[in-house]
């Protein structure tokens, strides 16, 4: 069997990150297993510890992956983050909103709560880079408590089952941040 090229493995590697954040995001971290990822990315699960030392080390780069996605000015980020479809679809949707609980479990000082944490720092910078001119710390609180409640909204809305609370907890959320 050929080996692949340096580029090849790059691109194989950059789609099994991809496939991975969308199915963590969908399925949990202990959800979907590294032979299910492989299979979804169309790669075969013999060349995965070629890429990646273990299934940790692919979540990290899955949250990396999931959170370069484009978020744009402030109102679109909220009016997108905060909508029945983000709630619907959370394989395409925010690794925040969608892994908090699971990442909570994880032993402080592993990998994958290391990269989430980058994450919420990435996204409260992003907020705050938004926000209206105020002092460094008056963004930054302004920021932490908008990611608060946008992730807690959606938290909260993908667990009920009842779609009318769903949207009223995502209207409440984009109310409260709006002031």
């Amino acid at each position: 069997m050929p080996r692949v090229s340096q580029e090849q493995a790059r691109i194989n590697r950059q789609r099994v990150a991809e496939v991975a954040a969308a199915l963590f995001r969908e399925r949990g971290l202990h959800g979907i297993g590294v032979v299910d990822i492989m299979a979804a990315a169309g790669l075969t699960h013999g060349g995965f510890y070629g890429q990646f030392a273990n299934k940790d080390a692919l979540a990290a780069e899955a949250f990396d992956a999931a959170l370069t996605e484009d978020r744009g000015a402030m109102d679109t980020l909220v009016a997108n983050y905060l909508s029945l479809g983000h709630v619907r679809t959370p394989g395409k949707g925010c690794p925040l909103a969608a892994l908090a609980n699971d990442v909570s479990r994880e032993l402080s000082g592993s990998l994958v709560r290391d990269r989430f944490t980058q994450g919420v720092e990435r996204l409260a910078s992003t907020i705050a880079g938004l926000m209206p001119k105020a002092s460094k710390e008056r963004r930054r609180q302004r920021s932490l408590a908008t990611m608060s409640t946008l992730v807690g909204a959606v938290v909260l809305a993908r667990a009920v089952n009842d779609e009318a609370l769903a949207q009223e907890l995502l209207e409440a959320a984009q109310a409260s941040v709006a002031s």
